[in-house]
């Protein structure tokens, strides 16, 4: 990963964080960069052609800050689709600045895997809120302010959608980030040429 950043945050922390969370996924190629946002609490974007992201983050943002999600279940009725937001409670800025990179490095493994990225804002907001409630135990809340059960909002497998993505390894065998233990993964043909990052 070409990783710079410009903000007040621990740069070696920042790093570690991103490159331990994009685990499984080959992340050597991406470019990212880590910035103060123009006014917003925060944005994110992703170049897939350049394999770049960017990250930004407002100088003003207060925390814990509730960060609005797009993870809860679509609902219908006969004239029309909506979905509840549900609220994210970030600790601080590492938390946010982890939360938008996996949210755009999940739009980028949807286009590695050849699939289409369009109408993937939920997928993408699910992929970042597990990592952050599995990692930091951030809690997820209802429009009401009332907890959200886990599978409310964790319904779907997130990791099947992107299964063609690149696949970090040596010699055909998945490593393990630092700090973790490896987990055993069949997977045919990923690794081929593969890596580490």
């Amino acid at each position: 990963m070409d990783f710079a950043n410009s903000t007040d945050l621990d740069s070696t922390r920042l790093e570690r964080l991103f490159v331990q969370h994009a685990w499984p996924y080959r992340h050597e190629r991406v470019t990212v960069r880590v910035r103060h946002s123009r006014g917003a609490d925060f944005s994110g974007t992703c170049y897939y052609r350049d394999a770049r992201i960017f990250v930004n983050l407002g100088r003003h943002t207060a925390y814990p800050y509730v960060l609005g999600t797009q993870i809860a279940r679509s609902q219908s009725n006969r004239t029309h689709w909506w979905r509840e937001t549900y609220r994210l409670i970030v600790a601080d800025g590492y938390q946010l600045a982890l939360f938008v990179f996996l949210h755009e490095f999940y739009h980028y493994l949807v286009k590695a895997a050849g699939r289409s990225p369009r109408q993937k804002e939920a997928m993408c907001d699910r992929f970042a809120a597990r990592a952050l409630v599995d990692h930091f135990g951030a809690g997820v809340l209802d429009s009401r302010g009332r907890p959200v059960a886990r599978g409310q909002w964790d319904f779907r497998d997130v990791h099947a959608l992107v299964a063609a993505a690149p696949k970090v390894c040596v010699q055909g065998q998945l490593f393990a980030p630092p700090g973790r233990r490896a987990i055993p993964v069949t997977i045919r043909g990923a690794c081929a040429g593969g890596g580490r990052s």
